[in-house]
């Protein structure tokens, strides 16, 4: 249940951004600005790039400008409004997690969600929530951009991201074009840190299966492309996997009028028992980057392998379509085409379709993306120094990269790279070194200040000469000599 439009209260939501700032107020943030500027011929060089301003990018910037780290900037190639999944590839109906959960507040009680929802809508009507809508997360993710001021810049992609032998990350950025008769624009930003707030994507991409590779375009997509479902009506639809965009694309294809869709999944059965959310607690979220690595392996890999079953909702928004089929312990065994058939050979048998979806995930290896193409060869992944005994073998895991305690990359090879340790992969590659804190909602405000408290101590301790030389310069005076006498000295004066 959500609240309808005319019900939506502008004073109460002014009276909450009110309320927010006296919060900040009193709590003295944001901190005074205290990082010493830099220029390079002439340019000012940003403190902080952030790559993504998704609900992580963002969440990072708020933390960095309470720590007084405000010379960053935000970059997405997104426009305004559409950053990260939510009003994209998403197609769930309403969030997996619970109403409650505070999300990117960073413990600011005014920047929650409910807080939000209520001063809009009201109590009742939080009350009545079921799970909070999709879109309606967006719109809040909206604000919370606005309210705080977050200095992004939309309609921006970076090609390449250069490390430089001055230990600064250059990053070539691509403007998206103003107009039709316009041309995109070119320009070079200098920053002291990267951030890749790049979201489940994280450093890889859409994963496929090779079986279906070689299908041609036209035929098939990933679960997070844009998919003309209106296109669909009246074809048949396949879709491949078992997680909640499976059921949420297969959904999305019904609702469009799809004749039929197919759902062919691995498994003997669904997963039914979402491990993880059985022992999540404060424990895990500050506990797990503290764990030795055969513990975090075997904690994501016993993880990824009884799988997060799909929600029951979405499970449901399918199972009442009597044109919808799902076909358990059914792998491709092999995909190919004839003309605009898609066919599809399974141990259980032969199907046809029109249009095959992939909703198989996403894989984490840097190599295979242009903008990180200069420094990938650099970065030490988890199978260059850790080996899994054979039974928890786990490729997805082998590639994460193998991060440092600040979220930055390690060399693979001492010395060939130094400027890695100042770039942070705050997406959700970081999975295995940090746990699931830069990407989920559950614990995104505790990751992202984890994040901005490490990048604030090596500033500091970057500049730490400029600090010693303000330490030893400054000169406010607090007592003006007068406020007491020596009692010895006053002694001797009277005796004498």
């Amino acid at each position: 249940m959500t609240a309808s439009p005319h019900c939506v209260s502008a004073d109460g939501l002014a009276a909450l951004e009110a309320r927010l700032r006296e919060d900040l107020s009193w709590l003295e943030l944001p901190a005074p600005p205290w990082v010493p500027a830099r220029t390079v011929d002439g340019q000012r060089v940003l403190d902080v790039a952030i790559i993504g301003a998704g609900m992580a990018g963002l969440t990072a910037s708020a933390e960095l400008r309470f720590l007084g780290i405000d010379n960053q900037r935000l970059f997405d190639q997104a426009p305004v409004g559409r950053e990260g999944p939510w009003i994209t590839y998403a197609r769930m109906q309403t969030l997996r997690s619970p109403k409650q959960l505070t999300g990117p507040a960073l413990r600011l009680p005014a920047l929650t969600f409910r807080a939000w929802y209520e001063a809009q809508f009201g109590r009742e009507q939080w009350a009545a929530l079921y799970k909070i809508p999709r879109t309606l997360w967006m719109d809040y993710l909206r604000w919370y951009r606005r309210v705080l001021d977050l200095p992004v810049r939309n309609d921006t992609r970076v090609e390449k991201l250069r490390t430089r032998g001055d230990g600064l990350i250059e990053l070539d950025l691509l403007h998206a074009a103003a107009g039709q008769d316009s041309d995109p624009r070119r320009d070079t930003m200098l920053a002291r840190h990267v951030v890749l707030a790049t979201g489940r994507a994280g450093l890889g991409g859409p994963f496929i299966p090779e079986v279906g590779r070689a299908l041609p375009a036209h035929l098939r997509a990933h679960s997070s492309d844009a998919i003309d479902f209106a296109a669909l009506r009246g074809k048949r639809v396949g879709v491949v996997g078992a997680s909640a965009s499976a059921f949420d694309n297969a959904a999305s294809a019904l609702e469009a009028g799809a004749a039929h869709v197919d759902l062919f999944v691995r498994r003997d059965a669904l997963p039914r028992i979402n491990k993880l959310t059985g022992i999540g607690s404060p424990g895990l979220v500050h506990g797990f980057a503290h764990l030795d690595d055969v513990w975090k392996w075997r904690f994501l890999h016993y993880s990824a392998q009884t799988q997060t079953p799909p929600p029951r909702d979405s499970v449901l928004r399918v199972a009442q379509y009597p044109n919808a089929r799902l076909h358990l312990s059914s792998p491709l065994e092999s995909v190919d085409h004839d003309g605009n058939t898609v066919l599809i050979d399974t141990p259980k048998g032969h199907y046809e379709v029109d249009y095959l979806i992939f909703a198989t995930g996403f894989h984490s290896e840097i190599d295979t993306r242009d903008e990180f193409a200069l420094i990938a060869p650099h970065v030490r992944r988890w199978r260059d120094r850790f080996a899994a005994v054979p039974e928890l073998q786990n490729e997805d895991l082998a590639s994460s990269p193998d991060l440092d305690r600040n979220f930055a990359f390690q060399e693979r090879i001492p010395g060939t790279c130094a400027a890695l340790s100042r770039i942070h992969c705050f997406n959700h590659a970081a999975s295995l070194t940090h746990g699931k804190v830069a990407g989920d909602i559950p614990a995104i405000s505790d990751g992202a200040q984890r994040l901005a408290r490490a990048i604030a101590a090596m500033l500091f301790y970057a500049d730490r000469e400029a600090h010693f030389a303000a330490l030893q310069a400054f000169d406010t005076v607090e007592l003006a000599g007068d406020e007491w006498a020596d009692a010895d000295t006053r002694a001797m004066d009277t005796t004498a």
